[in-house]
């Protein structure tokens, strides 16, 4: 088989899009393929976490990009404001597809790959790059004829597929990450495909610990995690979040970290259960290992609130609007999550992304 060189262009609000980009590129490094270039989206409340440029050893560049205003406390999505700025800085975004083409010029790729990022699908429509243009991420699925939203919210309901179309202009295909197995629409360049688990995350065995771990998107949720426990001091609590200023233990039995990718995979492999803001690669990687979840959506944040309706559905966990463990811990003593058939849709995912990307 031919090496091919890939181009990848990541989404960088949260975690998920950035280890699924990892999987990808591991898994397709593994069958002889090259990543020669990873730009990553990320607006001026982020950063590149260090486990990105720790696991992606290539050109690595960030790109502006445009993203949510959170409130004063950093908790939820302020839908408005965050319109008005992404609007004013156009001009910037303009740039940053610039950007993206010149370096599509210099690396040459054989495949661009795009997970999720408004800008590779404004760049693929404006430039028409000669080479296939790839779309990958569970945001997909809202674009799937079989996917059904969860009641009301209809203006919410628009905005996030009209965004997703956004992201896949001109593209060849689209694969949806899915909790489980979706029909394929080749016709709509739409494709089922299972979750991209890393290495890590597949081989590790697991033990069932006396803690809970806590994954918190925006840290200003920490303030929410410490009220909880200065009523429930029993109970152990191992916290990520992407502060790094929050990053040290609280007492000892709340413990705040920043982002570790290993140090969470390991926690994740020994707890009782995960409390989550609804992120998709977080709930698969804890489903895939056989632990409840517990999803309290991001407020504002449509794609968290679809995320925790549908992995209820699958027998993941349960969900709220505020962080009411003990509604958790009370879960956790009557039930257990169903593991084996996710697992076996997930381990398709390598074969499967070979086939799409490569042939």
């Amino acid at each position: 088989m031919k090496q091919l060189n890939f181009l990848f262009i990541v989404q960088g609000e949260g975690r998920g899009h950035m280890t699924q980009a990892i999987t990808a590129g591991n898994m397709l490094i593994r069958a002889g393929h090259k990543i020669s270039c990873v730009l990553i989206g990320i607006n001026p409340h982020r950063e590149i976490p260090d486990f990105v440029r720790q696991q992606l050893q290539t050109d690595i560049c960030a790109v502006d990009c445009p993203g949510f205003i959170m409130d004063s406390k950093i908790k939820s999505v302020k839908l408005i404001p965050s319109i008005v700025s992404n609007l004013v800085r156009i001009p910037v975004f303009i740039k940053s597809v610039g950007q993206i083409h010149k370096k599509v010029r210099q690396h040459k790729p054989d495949r661009i790959v795009n997970f999720y990022t408004p800008l590779a699908g404004i760049y693929a429509f404006f430039y028409k790059p000669s080479v296939p243009f790839i779309c990958i991420a569970h945001q997909y699925i809202y674009l799937h004829p079989e996917y059904i939203f969860p009641k009301g919210r209809y203006l919410d309901r628009f905005a996030i597929r009209f965004y997703t179309r956004m992201t896949a202009l001109r593209s060849e295909k689209k694969l949806a990450l899915s909790f489980y197995p979706l029909k394929d629409y080749p016709d709509l360049s739409l494709f089922g495909f299972p979750p991209l688990l890393r290495k890590e995350v597949v081989d590790r065995k697991t033990s069932e610990g006396n803690y809970l771990l806590v994954y918190l998107v925006n840290s200003g949720y920490a303030e929410e995690i410490i009220k909880w426990h200065t009523n429930n001091p029993q109970t152990e609590l191992h916290c990520f979040t992407d502060s790094r200023e929050r990053a040290q233990p609280f007492d000892d039995k709340l413990f705040f970290q920043y982002l570790d990718d290993k140090k969470f995979i390991e926690l994740m492999a020994g707890c009782r259960g995960l409390v989550s803001t609804a992120g998709f690669e977080s709930v698969c990687e804890a489903k895939y290992m056989g632990k409840p979840v517990f999803m309290v959506p991001v407020e504002g944040n449509y794609e968290q609130y679809c995320n925790a309706h549908d992995a209820c559905k699958v027998g993941t966990g349960i969900t709220d609007s505020q962080f009411r463990i003990e509604r958790f811990l009370d879960f956790l003593s009557k039930s257990a999550v169903k593991k084996e058939e996710f697992r076996k849709w997930a381990d398709t995912a390598a074969e499967k992304l070979i086939l799409h990307l490569t042939v």
